[in-house]
């Protein structure tokens, strides 16, 4: 497998990037929604809540690496057949959207977590705070993450929708660009 794209799929530089993260994701949200169904008070809630710190900042991490791996892998393959110029523009928007939630979620947990005035550790590196403590700074900080964090269920939807819909109903090849395993 190419580690560039090519014409008509993606390199496994960018396959195996776009399905990391996407893991990663489903982890930093899985974490959260069994914290908030884990015991009050409990180790396990507390240990949930410092995975998804840790996940989040792992995806701030990683989208750095995407965003490389997207312009060093060269231009992205061909749609066959062509979709409609409004069909590029919105898949254009829905990726900087995707792009933004990914930088900006982290971004938003990590200021908030500073605010509360909690310690920020990255597996075990202990990160500085971004801003001083305040109390109703990190409610509204916490505020603003959880909502922009439900509109990340619907982003992500949307994106999969787009993807089966190309698949099934318009029977072009834009899934299969970004499958692994994929035979020739």
């Amino acid at each position: 497998m190419n580690l560039r794209n090519t014409t008509d799929r993606y390199g496994s530089l960018s396959i195996g990037m776009h399905w990391l993260m996407l893991l990663l994701l489903f982890a930093v949200y899985a974490v959260i929604n069994l914290h908030d169904a884990a015991e009050k008070g409990s180790a396990l809630r507390a240990d949930l809540k410092t995975w998804h710190f840790m996940l989040g900042l792992a995806v701030l991490a990683l989208v750095a690496v995407r965003l490389a791996t997207r312009f060093l892998s060269g231009p992205a393959p061909g749609i066959e057949p062509h979709i409609a110029r409004w069909q590029q523009r919105g898949a254009g928007a829905i990726h900087v959207a995707l792009y933004v939630f990914m930088i900006g979620m982290p971004l938003l947990g990590w200021l908030a977590v500073s605010a509360k005035g909690a310690p920020i550790v990255f597996f075990g590196a202990p990160l500085p705070m971004l801003i001083g403590q305040d109390k109703a700074l990190y409610d509204t900080l916490k505020d603003i993450h959880e909502t922009v964090g439900t509109v990340g269920y619907f982003l992500i939807g949307l994106h999969a929708a787009a993807a089966l819909f190309h698949h099934y109903v318009a029977r072009d090849n834009t899934l299969l660009r970004m499958l692994p395993l994929r035979g020739r």
